[in-house]
C-alpha cells in the first residue's frame, strides 16, 4: 500500500533472492579468503547470520503488519549488517 509495494512486486522473489545470495556469498568468501580458508568460512558464516536475522525480522513484520513498508526494508538492511558485524567481531 505504501512505497514498499512498488519495490516488492518489481522482481520475482525467487530470482532476486538467488542472485543476491550468489553474488554476496562469492564476494564474502573472496574477501574472507584474503585471510586464508578460515577467513573465507568466517565471512560466509557472517553472511549466513545476517541473512537469517533479516529473514526472521521479515517474517515477523509480514505476520505483524500484513506486508512490508520502506521502513521494514531499512530495518532489514540494518539488522543484517549488525548481525554480520557481530559474527565477524566475535569470531
Amino acid at each position: 500500500d505504501g512505497l514498499g509495494a512498488a519495490v516488492a512486486g518489481s522482481v520475482p522473489a525467487r530470482t532476486a533472492v538467488l542472485a543476491a545470495l550468489l553474488v554476496t556469498a562469492v564476494t564474502a568468501a573472496a574477501c574472507g579468503g584474503l585471510f586464508g580458508w578460515y577467513g573465507a568460512l568466517h565471512h560466509a558464516l557472517a553472511l549466513a547470520a545476517g541473512l537469517a536475522a533479516a529473514q526472521s525480522l521479515l517474517a515477523h513484520c509480514v505476520r505483524r503488519f500484513g506486508g512490508v513498508t520502506g521502513d521494514v526494508f531499512g530495518a532489514l538492511a540494518e539488522t543484517a549488517a549488525t548481525a554480520a558485524l557481530v559474527v565477524l567481531t566475535l569470531g
